[in-house]
């Protein structure tokens, strides 16, 4: 019994760490696109950062600090990439606006 409580405890432990904490509200495609992006990020400060921009919800799909020039994905609510911020030449520009006119809403993810 003993054996099987531990083997039960080890599994539950193993799905947990697995289940990616991502807000309710967040389309499917979005979600999706998180878990490809946690699978493929390095930094312990990866995040998804979700904003309003030229009156749509759009998602920053932020790599964090672990490296340099690393560039900063956004996208729309239908996952359609609309350009990135930062990496070498500091972009700022995401579908021909400065991105400082976007209003933060709310962390959708982090790592």
């Amino acid at each position: 019994m003993k054996k099987l409580s531990i083997i039960l405890l080890f599994a539950f432990v193993i799905i947990s760490c697995n289940k990616l904490e991502i807000e309710k509200g967040t389309p499917k495609s979005v979600k999706n696109k998180i878990k490809e992006f946690n699978k493929s990020s390095y930094c312990s400060n990866a995040k998804v950062n979700e904003f309003t921009f030229q009156g749509n919800t759009v998602y920053a799909f932020d790599p964090g600090n672990c490296g340099a020039d690393m560039m900063t994905e956004v996208v729309s609510s239908d996952c359609k990439s609309l350009g990135s911020l930062g990496g070498f030449s500091g972009n700022t520009i995401i579908n021909g606006a400065d991105f400082s006119a976007a209003t933060f809403i709310k962390t959708t993810w982090k790592k």
